[in-house]
């Protein structure tokens, strides 16, 4: 409900007999020195707001020229109430539907896509190795999804590669290809939260954790970013006791993200250190996990990043795990 009183003057002309009264959009204009402005029971939406506008601007009709100053406190309070709705409306979100919007901004991102990662894994003395893969993505319209992953260098894990078949409301298939020994391995569910190829980074970072996995709350809400506590709904499956997220407020993307142990001790640390939109979608650029007990991290900066290429389903299959498709050896 908006509701407010302001002063005007008559708008009787002189020497004019009996009350002049007319009405439009729900405003009364008398021959007295009040003029009564009161929207009730207006639901702050864009269609009330937009009702709200035409008024104002139908009274500046009326008052050009006679009440500037009553009509710049017209316009103030109504720049007030439009940034007051629009703050309300990001706050009405509930955590469920942020974690939601988030899981689609960082994982979803066209109908598939395409990027070169190159990984650098930095020790606890300061040493430093690096992996380079190319990573194709596919989306399905049941929100089910596929990954494959193709290492190009170095040259002990060259022709290595990864393919996931992310499946919503169900536990993901994962195969990795290891060409030294000639071999399928497939990964059980069990193992997702293990270390991808030696990295800080786990297998479940790369198609990302189902949001049903966990129960989330709404901490903390900013002028940048949604804070959420996220906890586990089976904690024996994973290493975590519990672990919060920074989601940006415009983008969605998931910025940082903490591990705690049942303990209160921070381990685990994955931030976002660079976003740049590329074909109309954010996207982060410079990705970042740290191990706070071993001292290590990884940093995965990315490159050549496409959308929308029109990859075909037969390149995420157990075949393309010997023999790369020309997508990711180009």
């Amino acid at each position: 409900m908006l509701e407010a009183e302001f002063l005007a003057k008559p708008n009787k002309k002189p020497g004019e007999k009996g009350k002049v009264k007319t009405r439009f959009l729900g405003f009364s204009f008398k021959n007295k020195k009040i003029l009564r402005f009161t929207l009730c029971t207006m639901p702050v939406s864009s269609a009330s707001l937009g009702y709200a506008f035409a008024i104002v601007w139908v009274l500046e009709q009326r008052l050009k020229g006679k009440n500037m100053q009553l009509m710049r406190i017209f316009w103030l309070i109504l720049t007030v109430t439009v940034l007051t709705a629009m703050n309300l409306s990001a706050a009405e979100l509930t955590a469920d539907e942020v974690i939601a919007k988030a899981n689609q901004a960082a994982y979803y991102a066209g109908k598939d896509g395409r990027s070169t990662v190159l990984m650098t894994i930095s020790d606890a003395q300061g040493g430093t190795r690096q992996r380079a893969f190319t990573i194709l993505r596919m989306n399905s319209d049941d929100d089910n999804q596929k990954f494959y992953v193709y290492f190009t260098a170095p040259a002990d894990v060259r022709k290595m590669a990864y393919l996931v078949w992310k499946n919503v409301g169900g536990e993901d298939d994962r195969w990795l290809w290891l060409p030294a020994l000639n071999l399928k391995k497939r990964i059980a569910p069990g193992d997702k939260r293990t270390s991808f190829v030696g990295s800080d980074f786990l297998y479940e970072d790369v198609s990302g954790r189902s949001p049903e996995e966990d129960s989330h709350e709404l901490i903390e809400v900013t002028d940048q970013h949604y804070l959420l506590r996220h906890v586990p709904k089976a904690p024996g499956t994973v290493e975590f006791a519990w672990y919060q997220t920074w989601i940006d407020r415009q983008t969605f993307l998931p910025m940082r993200a903490e591990y705690y142990e049942a303990s209160g001790e921070r381990y685990r640390e994955v931030e976002a250190l660079k976003v740049e939109t590329v074909q109309g979608h954010p996207t982060v650029m410079i990705a970042e996990a740290r191990d706070l007990r071993s001292g290590t991290s990884t940093r995965n900066a990315f490159s050549k990043v496409e959308y929308d290429l029109g990859l075909k389903e037969q390149i995420f299959t157990e075949r393309f795990l010997r023999r790369p498709p020309r997508e990711v050896t180009r």
